[in-house]
């Protein structure tokens, strides 16, 4: 075993001390904040809001003691966090960051490797490739597809959508890297009018107009209509959903597939969350022909529970990706290993890859099904509860996501507004088929049965409230 000694004779003393006491509040600070967590409101509290008042004072003109910096972090952010890796924030689809991502986080920070090249960051690089070669295992995605590790979804779709626009282009015989956009062919882009609005942000950082996207409509659950598609060819892009964002729904995969390929269209899945349902032999069916797409982008931050800005892309075409993200410079030192920046928008950015390999190594194939599944079987709880105490589930419950309603706008409004200022549970508004509406999405792995219950007793209580005054 290797003999690791820690010799600080060569660097301040006043610096090595400062590192020790500042991690070592840092992580006391984590600590307190994780042990509480069951006890926190789960969003901050008026008085918490108030507090970040003291933040906004002019820029120091001197030092500050690092410890009473760290000190007032604790002071002043923990109570005004949402608390988000609690089990019982149903607002929006993120995750919970678990234990061991974060402290690979930490590490990851300690050790601040750029992980643009490999000869800035041999580990992170290496990890990479290991993670993106698990990715497509358990996702069961083509195995030979290029990964690139992003921010989140929007990233991965935005990079999955230029590699399909120099392809299509490429086959047009236009090389857009070399003519530039002003003359190149038209390119058709297909989706359905339910699309994630990220998905409009991201064609429109590629130069998109939203009077250039044909929509299709869908039916009762959100599924794009495959009988009302326009007819594809060479130059589209479709863009399918696995897992809308509020009906938790799956697009047609295998039907809209083939007839692409059989014009050569270019099919992209936004997966953010829905796409691990590969994980879960119960779901699996959801995502029936999702392999036979061109592209896919997914969220770590999301159901896979590792910290925030962790996201992947999948694409099968190599020559698209390195056409639109390939740089080369002699100071990059090509070599035979995977170069990231080839892959990504970014030159430089933080090794994403060491808290996917933590977690995947942490859960294994039995755990990430496990974690599925368990969320999955909580939304179908809140369904059966809710539909108990009186509201409308809009939604048929096939995965997370809980759509429901009371019988008007003015009582849902009304439950809404107790849910949220309860303290208990969170959860936010939505619209459903032009029906102003309340919709919940689990994914944390620290979400319990008894926190179902409670998050339920709230709802039910302020159904009651909302029926008294409206």
């Amino acid at each position: 075993m290797m003999n690791f000694q820690h010799d600080h004779s060569n660097r301040p003393t006043s610096q090595t001390q400062d590192a020790e006491s500042v991690f070592g509040l840092a992580y006391e600070a984590a600590t307190r904040y994780v042990d509480d967590i069951d006890r926190r409101d789960v969003m901050p509290t008026f008085e918490a809001m108030e507090n970040l008042k003291s933040i906004h004072e002019p820029l120091p003109s001197k030092s500050n003691d690092p410890r009473e910096v760290i000190e007032m972090l604790e002071q002043v952010g923990a109570p005004a966090t949402v608390v988000t890796t609690g089990g019982r924030f149903f607002g929006f689809v993120v995750g919970g960051a678990m234990p061991v991502t974060i402290a690979a986080n930490w590490l990851a920070s300690t050790w601040d490797q750029n992980a643009g090249t490999w000869v800035l960051a041999p580990f992170a690089t290496e990890v990479e490739d290991v993670v993106a070669n698990w990715m497509l295992e358990i996702l069961d995605l083509p195995r030979d597809a290029a990964v690139g590790f992003v921010t989140g979804s929007t990233m991965g779709t935005f990079s999955a959508l230029a590699a399909a626009r120099s392809a299509l282009l490429r086959k047009a015989g236009f090389d857009l890297k070399r003519q530039g956009i002003r003359n190149a062919p038209e390119i058709r882009i297909v989706m359905s009018e339910e699309i994630h609005p990220t998905n409009i942000a991201t064609l429109g950082y590629l130069g998109f107009g939203t009077d250039e996207i044909e929509t299709c409509p869908t039916d009762e659950q959100g599924r794009l209509r495959v009988d009302e598609m326009p007819d594809l060819d060479s130059r589209t892009i479709v863009i399918l959903q696995a897992g809308n964002i509020n009906s938790g729904s799956f697009d047609a995969f295998e039907e809209i597939c083939n007839r692409a390929k059989r014009v050569g269209a270019w099919v992209h899945v936004d997966g953010a969350f829905g796409l691990w349902a590969r994980a879960s032999a119960s779901k699996r069916h959801l995502t029936k022909g999702v392999e036979l797409a061109d592209s896919w982008s997914v969220d770590g931050h999301k159901w896979l529970n590792i910290p925030q800005d962790s996201a992947i892309y999948a694409c099968r075409d190599h020559q698209a990706v390195n056409d639109v993200f390939g740089t080369s410079a002699t100071y990059l030192m090509r070599d035979e290993h995977r170069q990231p920046n080839n892959l990504v928008p970014e030159l430089s950015r933080r090794a994403r890859g060491i808290e996917f390999w933590a977690a995947l190594k942490t859960l294994g194939r039995q755990g990430v099904e496990e974690l599925v599944d368990r969320n999955c079987q909580h939304a179908t709880r809140f369904a059966e509860g809710l539909a108990a105490a009186g509201y409308d589930v809009l939604n048929d419950v096939v995965l997370n996501q809980v759509v429901f309603a009371c019988h008007d706008e003015a009582t849902t409004r009304s439950a809404l507004k107790q849910i949220q200022s309860s303290g208990v549970t969170w959860l936010g508004p939505t619209t459903w088929k032009g029906r102003f509406s309340m919709r919940i999405s689990i994914s944390s792995w620290r979400t319990t049965e008894e926190d179902v219950q409670r998050s339920l007793a709230v709802m039910a209580d302020a159904l009651q409230q909302a029926n008294v005054f409206n």
